[in-house]
């Protein structure tokens, strides 16, 4: 059993007692998929949790590619984490209200820029709201502040880098996406990409790790389970891949709690990937 390492998480409960907190923010960094027909922006001026900014991954991303939600540059980021009131020691916890869509990619963009001071909501706001905390509507103020982001690169993982890893043993690769987009037996939804996988990848469907009553992540020993289900070795080097990047990341939060600190993820993960025809697929 992999001894799980000091919680990215924290409970509706916790961050209750800090909202005061001159020294913490709070950014709902909620993101829907095309096919729910909902507005995360939308949603958070309708109801969020008292202070908190919105973090819309659709912008605070590298605009220089055609690819979606991508990691911005060190530049970028920086500037936009001061406007949100971040600096240096700043806690910064986020949460969302689908799933760890995407609190779980902002947590782990952070990390990517090199600031550990960041936690993830366990449940998200749906949690928050189901134990009577309070919400409120409308923009948020916001104190500027310096940060300044410095690359990581061991946490993240490019096209060159995953052609590199095909036929290595020892490089684990896990895909976050339903089992029949990753078998192909159905169709991805965005147009253009080939149904598949990375070759040697495993499955490990994202929704596996969260708990449906509570929205919350599972407990440890399941989550252990999940992936070694898969065939994984949490303890060992791993990438995780999803669509966009996205669930992924909710993978490699998954990992951290079990004390895997450093899963990668890549980046393009299937958007990339899916609809080049200079790499390889499979479906079996």
């Amino acid at each position: 059993m992999t001894t799980a390492s000091k919680s990215p998480l924290v409970s509706a409960e916790w961050l209750a007692e800090r909202l005061d907190s001159p020294h913490l923010v709070i950014l709902d960094a909620t993101f829907f998929l095309p096919d729910q027909g909902r507005n995360a922006r939308d949603e958070y001026l309708h109801a969020h949790i008292p202070g908190a900014h919105f973090f819309d991954i659709d912008v605070i991303a590298d605009h220089r590619t055609h690819l979606p939600h991508m990691l911005p540059t060190e530049s970028a980021f920086s500037t936009t984490a001061g406007q949100l009131g971040i600096e240096e020691f700043t806690t910064v916890v986020v949460y969302d209200c689908n799933q760890f869509m995407a609190s779980a990619r902002a947590w782990w963009t952070f990390r990517t820029f090199d600031h550990d001071h960041v936690l993830v909501l366990d449940g998200g706001l749906a949690r928050w709201q189901a134990l009577g905390f309070p919400t409120r509507s409308g923009p948020e103020s916001v104190i500027p502040h310096t940060f300044k982001a410095i690359h990581r690169p061991g946490l993240v993982r490019n096209l060159e880098q995953m052609r590199d890893a095909l036929g290595h043993a020892e490089v684990q690769i896990v895909d976050a996406r339903p089992p029949g987009r990753f078998s192909g037996q159905e169709p991805e939804p965005r147009p253009g990409l080939r149904s598949g996988h990375i070759p040697g990848s495993h499955n490990v469907f994202f929704k596996q790790l969260i708990d449906e009553e509570t929205q919350c992540l599972k407990p440890p020993p399941e989550l252990e389970r999940a992936f070694q289900a898969a065939g994984i070795e949490v303890g060992k080097p791993v990438i995780t891949t999803c669509g966009s990047g996205v669930t992924a990341s909710i993978l490699a939060l998954g990992l951290y709690r079990l004390g895997n600190e450093y899963a990668a993820v890549y980046d393009g993960s299937w958007t990339e990937w899916g609809q080049r025809e200079d790499v390889p697929v499979s479906t079996c």
